[in-house]
């Protein structure tokens, strides 16, 4: 489909899209009918309803140009401005890593681990989200857990006005405060009962390069230096001094670099219970690092 073709029904369209871009996309249907659907501001069960009406003009020719966006392996996310996480839709743009499903495991845990601790009486319980990004999980904590607080903290100050807009939309600003610094830079007199981070870890050489979706994702948000720990190793001698006697730490990472993460855990945090956490498609994704007696099923 060309921006010449401008007397195409939404069917047309969406077919001739998905054609162009079965080339480049894993799920070339969804990308068309999510981009479409982003043109028209409708939902698909209009889509489908409506398959024989004419595209108007205009629409058209922003059909076509997002559809050549994605051809180019740009992310969904980027085009439409949005991505869903932990049953939430978060504004995103190119300044900030776009939330992944994989991240929601990390989510989970914390999210287990404090009702242990609000089971057990504790109360006033906070958290520290190191490189928020979109702020996904600070937000979703807090949106889950009314009782929790967060500190949410990213070097990039573009990240943190997306963090600051996601919380404001979701009803959680008061109870999250977004801080710009260089890792736990900004917090060092707080404690925490739990601490998150979803920090670079690919190593430089294997950085992605376009089409690939990653490759218009933030460079310093993907970047771990030469073997993908770099920013992991300066965060973990931070950490001790920032938890609660009863802690947990959850740390993000992926193979061919977790078992070094591990071993990195390991060498801040001799005497806690450290694991290694595998996400649904069975791929390990996240070192947890339990440091008190609340802590010990969080393994």
């Amino acid at each position: 489909m060309t921006r010449d073709e401008l007397s195409v029904t939404h069917g047309e369209a969406l077919r001739r899209a998905i054609d162009e871009l079965r080339a480049t996309s894993e799920s070339p249907r969804a990308d068309a009918y999510r981009l479409l659907e982003d043109v028209l501001d409708r939902n698909p069960s209009w889509l489908i309803a409506n398959e024989h009406e004419t595209l108007t003009e205009s629409a058209c020719h922003r059909f076509v140009g997002t559809v050549e966006r994605r051809r180019g392996g740009e992310p969904i996310a980027y085009i439409t401005g949005q991505s869903g996480f932990f049953g939430a839709t978060y504004d995103v743009n190119r300044d900030v890593l776009v939330p992944r499903p994989e991240t929601e495991h990390l989510v989970e845990a914390a999210l287990e681990f404090l009702l242990r601790l609000i089971a057990g009486g504790k109360s006033a319980l906070k958290i520290l989200d190191v490189g928020t990004g979109s702020g996904a999980i600070a937000c979703a904590v807090t949106r889950t857990l009314p009782g929790v607080t967060a500190d949410a903290i990213d070097v990039c100050a573009s990240a943190i006005a997306m963090a600051e807009q996601n919380a404001a939309r979701l009803g959680v600003r008061e109870r999250c405060r977004f801080l710009v610094g260089d890792l736990t830079g900004p917090v060092k007199s707080e404690r925490y009962s739990c601490i998150v981070a979803n920090l670079p870890y690919i190593p430089t050489a294997q950085l992605p390069r376009p089409p690939s979706p990653l490759a218009f994702e933030p460079r310093t948000a993907l970047d771990g230096g030469t073997d993908g720990l770099d920013v992991y190793r300066r965060l973990l001698p931070q950490l001790n001094d920032l938890l609660e006697p009863d802690a947990l730490v959850l740390l993000e990472g992926a193979p061919p670099t977790i078992d070094q993460l591990l071993a990195l855990a390991r060498k801040y945090f001799p005497r806690a219970r450290l694991s290694v956490h595998r996400d649904h498609a069975n791929i390990d994704r996240f070192v947890s690092i339990a440091t008190g007696s609340a802590s010990s099923r969080a393994e």
